[in-house]
């Protein structure tokens, strides 16, 4: 099927922030666009008032009448819906062309160059941050984000003039290995997904394959020290990056191409000089400033520049941007408390977080509010978890946010819980949370709230508790 002539895409699983970006992209080329997805969400709901047509209960008799022919419809679904989803396999019995949404993208972007940011943690930050750059810039670009960009309101960016595409490449299912980069950029290749890869050996073969996908001519920009051994092919050159420079270590042992230095942390700002070969970019500063966003900016600058944006546009880029959404967003920022909303659902993304938190608000208490996602990851990463937690000055931990999966015997929080070393810890339901807040709210200074599951739905109820502190 050639996805240019269709007149109708149908999304099983349409409430993924991956499948809300083709589904915007297939509503711009004018298609009819419909779908299915578990529960209604705020995105879900913003797709339907832009012309989708997304319902909320398995069931074929709510598909609509044009998405019913197998010759003009294509149906894409995520590898989250399960195998035995009674739409899925009614579009299946009856001859659909049924993809994958990273099939999808590898065919809508195989003919442009593709900029793919891979990692385990840090892309949908720095994929984002690479998109205002050269949005922002004479160059361009499109963009396939995983993320709601606040500058746009979007995680969709369409030029008229630029063939360059910006894509977070998803790891999950390997279904990065559908892309054909022109320049790729892997930011961490710590294990995760072991439900799906079984071995951290076989989650960094994964990596590796992805950078033999990279085309000649282009080149892969991949963070100083990652357990990734490059099958490049001829002709595509590889850089290194890093944030700063570990102290009094010459630049010939590290081997790194791009890098900071003269970073400046305090009063709520960050600014860095940016370093390169033959390229010096001084006092550049992070419209998000906490310092894991300095080796995301490192990155996302290097692929920008290497793409042909200007130092000056890179500095008003780097400073107007204002980031994805659940990415280090500030909810309150006042004298006496502060609220951060985070995705983190890694061990690594998660002890980047905390850190980059307290060294913002050093002498201050910062108090966790951590949702477990999935029973396979706790499983797998408890000890990591509590190594990452037992960071914080006080932890308020919640029940694990189960998505696709089934509980199993024996994993919950409480084996988090036990391995954290604070003292000032406590493990409850997400239903007392905003109780546990009212009554804690003048003892609050730093609340970062953290996970990747529906934790999100509790920021706006608990940033209104907080605002009230006195």
């Amino acid at each position: 099927m050639d996805i240019n002539n269709i007149t109708a895409v149908y999304f099983v699983g349409a409430g993924g922030i991956g499948m809300s970006a083709l589904i915007r992209y297939f509503l711009s080329k004018g298609k009819k666009v419909a779908g299915y997805d578990k529960t209604p969400s705020g995105l879900t709901e913003q797709l339907n008032r832009e012309g989708a047509a997304i319902h909320y209960e398995d069931n074929i008799g709510l598909i609509p009448a044009d998405c019913t022919d197998p010759a003009t419809t294509l149906v894409v679904y995520t590898p989250a819906v399960p195998e035995t989803h009674s739409e899925l396999c009614y579009f299946r019995e009856k001859g659909f062309e049924v993809m994958k949404r990273a099939r999808v993208l590898g065919e809508i972007t195989g003919c442009n160059r593709g900029l793919c940011v891979a990692g385990t943690h840090g892309k949908t930050t720095t994929s984002s941050m690479v998109a205002h750059l050269l949005k922002q810039s004479h160059v361009d670009c499109n963009a396939f984000l995983g993320g709601i960009l606040k500058n746009y309101d979007s995680n969709l960016m369409l030029s008229d003039k630029s063939d360059l595409t910006v894509i977070e490449a998803d790891e999950f299912d390997r279904s990065f290995h559908w892309l054909k980069p022109y320049m790729a950029v892997i930011t961490a290749a710590d294990p995760d997904h072991l439900d799906i890869y079984g071995t951290p050996e076989a989650y960094r073969e994964s990596f590796e394959h992805f950078t033999s996908l990279i085309r000649p001519g282009g080149c892969l920009l991949m963070k100083q020290g990652i357990n990734v051994t490059p099958r490049l092919q001829a002709g595509v050159k590889l850089y290194t990056y890093t944030g700063e420079l570990p102290a009094n270590c010459p630049l010939s042992i590290v081997n790194c191409q791009f890098y900071a230095e003269n970073v400046r942390i305090g009063n709520g700002e960050i600014f860095f000089d940016f370093v390169g070969p033959d390229i010096r970019i001084p006092d550049i500063q992070l419209g998000v400033p906490v310092k894991v966003n300095i080796e995301n900016g490192v990155a996302a600058i290097a692929l920008a520049w290497l793409n042909g944006a200007t130092p000056e546009e890179i500095k008003r880029g780097m400073a107007t941007f204002a980031g994805p959404r659940r990415r280090f967003d500030f909810h309150l920022k006042k004298e006496n408390v502060v609220l951060i909303d985070d995705y983190a659902h890694h061990p690594a993304e998660l002890k980047a977080s905390i850190l980059s938190v307290k060294e913002l608000y050093a002498g201050r208490k910062v108090t966790g509010i951590f949702q477990p996602h999935l029973y396979t990851r706790t499983r797998d990463f408890a000890a990591d978890f509590a190594a990452s937690l037992s960071l914080l000055d006080e932890l308020i931990l919640l029940d694990i946010y189960p998505a696709r999966e089934e509980p199993i015997p024996g994993v919950t929080s409480q084996i988090i819980f036990d391995a954290v070393t604070l003292a000032d810890k406590r493990l409850i339901r997400k239903e007392e949370l905003l109780d546990v807040v009212a009554a804690e709210a003048d003892t609050l200074e730093v609340v970062l709230m953290v996970g990747a599951g529906n934790i999100e739905l509790l920021v706006e109820p608990v940033k209104q508790i907080l605002d009230k502190k006195e």
